[in-house]
């Protein structure tokens, strides 16, 4: 099913990472590119500024690969896109897909951008409605604004729920957890 977004969304998406319900694990995978321009790749795509990009360089779709070394819950993942400062290199239309590897992949999302300036934050949910896991996702530009053929994107967040444990704890307060959670470390 695809869904759109038009602008930007003005949600805080830090907000959750400083209450402590998601953190940002991108850190903890390997990230690929389908192509780059020189200068212009993964440690800028990376990179805490929105003033740097990965511009991609050959035929669509042009992916990012992110793969983890582990099974890893995943809640969302965040694109900074600038449609005024980039124009036809915006991406248009993104394919998110999952997967144990490169070889076995599954769209589990499909968006359409309108013209975005600012943070668009894609849910990935599985039939349940929960986060997915996953040992691997893929952003797929399958389209750009204005037909441009290469793309920019200037910032990815991927992140994962913050929890505790399976183990429910009624009437527990989120410092307690924080507590035990430490001295079980």
């Amino acid at each position: 099913m695809l869904k759109k977004f038009s602008d930007a969304q003005t949600v805080d998406i830090f907000k959750d990472e400083r209450d402590g319900k998601l953190r940002e694990v991108g850190n903890q995978a390997v990230w690929s590119l389908s192509s780059c321009k020189p200068g212009f790749g993964v440690e800028q795509l990376r990179e805490e500024s929105n003033e740097t990009y990965w511009q991609s360089d050959g035929p669509q779709p042009h992916t990012v690969s992110i793969q983890f070394r582990g099974k890893t819950t995943l809640q969302d993942v965040c694109i900074y896109a600038d449609y005024k400062s980039d124009e036809s290199y915006t991406p248009n239309r993104l394919s998110i897909r999952a997967g144990n590897h490169a070889n076995d992949l599954v769209e589990i999302e499909q968006v359409e951008l309108s013209e975005p300036t600012g943070w668009v934050c894609i849910p990935l949910k599985d039939v349940h409605d929960k986060p997915i896991r996953t040992f691997m996702i893929q952003i797929a530009v399958l389209s750009n604004h204005q037909n441009g053929r290469d793309t920019h994107i200037r910032r990815i967040k991927v992140r994962s729920p913050v929890n505790y444990g399976d183990v429910p704890y009624p009437n527990a307060s989120n410092m307690t957890l924080k507590n035990l959670a430490f001295t079980i470390r």
